[in-house]
């Protein structure tokens, strides 16, 4: 079996479920010497304010529940990312990176009509990222998502992150690449479609989130390779969990198939290195 079958196969059946979490193999476990930094999870706490989304508003995950199971994959640090049912709280996003301490950031959703004085308040409470959740309407233009992430960089020193079939992105390519800092691409550009796209960003300096395995619809171990091969920096792990709306929520087998597409070093990089690069730890 050729290193790619056998990583299609690994991903296919996954190691473990969540709910199987505390059950690791030891040999698992092992394998996994190094710490990790998950660069996208989402933290759902009904004390504070949610919002539908498409009809959808997401089942409790507290940062109890992440912490629970994130222990034991061996993270030690990670991005708290605001996603569409979040709106533009930040109460939420506070309380957690209050809780979690040193090696924890934030990326969060603002309006354009924030305050320079907000951006940098929210900065020093540990806010890294200005993410663009695009996935789920049309993308005509990005002219207001370049003012923003310009003026986020300039306030605040924050970085744009977009969540989007990257394929919808190919005319606006050109814009991305000038932003004044990298772009962060979400679950792989999502779309086989959208790789090509991918592939010239990353060529222009972005960043890809090798995360949301499965929610993607594209071939993840070609992508990870291919991505890879264009910039061994370019590549940061996350659990993505819940995995609010995923195919299948995010499983340890996911990381093994990291190690067997990219090799125990480069793993160790995606797993560690590439992030707190991104994120300025």
């Amino acid at each position: 079996m050729n290193q790619h079958a056998a990583s299609r196969r690994a991903l296919g059946r996954g190691l473990l479920g969540l709910g199987a979490a505390a059950a690791m193999p030891a040999g698992l476990r092992a394998q996994r010497a190094g710490p990790v930094f998950d660069s996208h999870l989402h933290v759902i706490d009904p004390r504070f304010p949610l919002v539908e989304n498409q009809g959808y508003l997401p089942p409790p995950f507290t940062l109890a529940d992440y912490l629970a199971r994130a222990r034991l994959l061996g993270v030690a640090g990670g991005a708290v990312v605001s996603g569409s049912f979040h709106g533009f709280d930040q109460s939420y996003l506070l309380a957690a990176l209050a809780g979690l301490g040193a090696g924890w950031v934030g990326v969060t959703q603002v309006p354009a009509s924030i305050a320079d004085e907000e951006i940098a308040r929210l900065a020093r409470a540990g806010v890294r990222g200005l993410r663009f959740n695009m996935f789920r309407g049309r993308i005509d233009g990005v002219d207001e998502l370049v003012s923003l992430a310009t003026r986020a960089h300039a306030a605040g020193g924050w970085h744009p992150e977009i969540y989007a079939n990257a394929a919808a992105l190919a005319p606006h390519a050109g814009a991305l690449q000038k932003l004044p800092a990298p772009l962060v691409i979400d679950h792989l550009g999502m779309t086989q479609a959208g790789l090509p796209v991918v592939l010239d960003l990353v060529s222009a300096g972005a960043k890809v989130k090798a995360t949301g395995f499965g929610r993607v619809q594209l071939d993840v171990p070609r992508a990870l390779e291919s991505i890879a091969r264009r910039d061994p920096a370019a590549l940061i792990f996350g659990t993505d969990m819940p995995s609010t709306r995923a195919r299948r929520p995010f499983e340890p087998g996911d990381m093994e198939l990291v190690r067997q597409v990219l090799g125990d070093d480069l793993a160790g990089r995606v797993f560690w290195d590439n992030a707190r690069a991104v994120y300025r730890l």
